[in-house]
């Protein structure tokens, strides 16, 4: 990430942040990287964030087949055993668009259970977010799905919004608090 603003080489379809409603931001529009983690990137508009998918980053001129060479490298073969830590490392690859730190660290995730149902492996995940009224929720919770789609032996995922309990910071775990200079 350099910080430098770019000219984007084609239309591309993003997400307003924090609203998550869908935008369009045109050829040629000035962009700057704030966050790439997770396979996303965040970028600052004169009209605020953005959030752009890492199918869209040739447009920031960006190389899509080396993205989509991590893309595949991300394709987990599990261990026998390892499932879940493998669903937790999958969780740990999705970010809030706003903060650096990633769902797991946040405390956002309150509950991951795989269960077992027709021969089928099916994770089901509860999480929160910072703020009940955050419109990137959809989009964050469709990450986390994705992701966890990711591993082989996974048939099904659904990530689930909840409010109860209320997330504070002081579910933040020791590493989120440390990236984010708290601690």
């Amino acid at each position: 990430m350099t910080h430098q603003e770019i000219e984007l080489t084609r239309d591309v379809d993003a997400i307003q942040i924090p609203s998550g409603d869908e935008i369009n931001l045109p050829m040629g529009t000035k962009v700057m990287i704030t966050q790439a983690l997770g396979g996303t990137y965040t970028v600052a508009t004169q009209s605020g964030l953005a959030r752009i998918k890492s199918e869209n980053a040739d447009a920031l001129g960006i190389d899509l087949e080396a993205e989509e060479k991590k893309k595949n490298e991300t394709k987990v073969a599990i261990e026998a055993g390892d499932l879940d830590g493998a669903i937790w490392a999958q969780l740990k690859q999705v970010f809030d668009p706003e903060i650096p730190v990633n769902i797991v660290d946040l405390g956002l995730v309150y509950d991951c259970q795989v269960v077992e149902e027709d021969g089928q492996k099916n994770v089901e995940v509860k999480m929160t977010l910072t703020a009940p009224g955050c419109g990137m929720g959809p989009t964050i919770a469709a990450d986390a799905q994705s992701k966890i789609l990711v591993l082989d032996e996974i048939d099904n995922a659904r990530v689930d919004l909840v409010w109860d309990p209320v997330w504070n910071q002081d579910m933040i775990t020791e590493e989120g608090k440390m990236k984010l200079g708290m601690i």
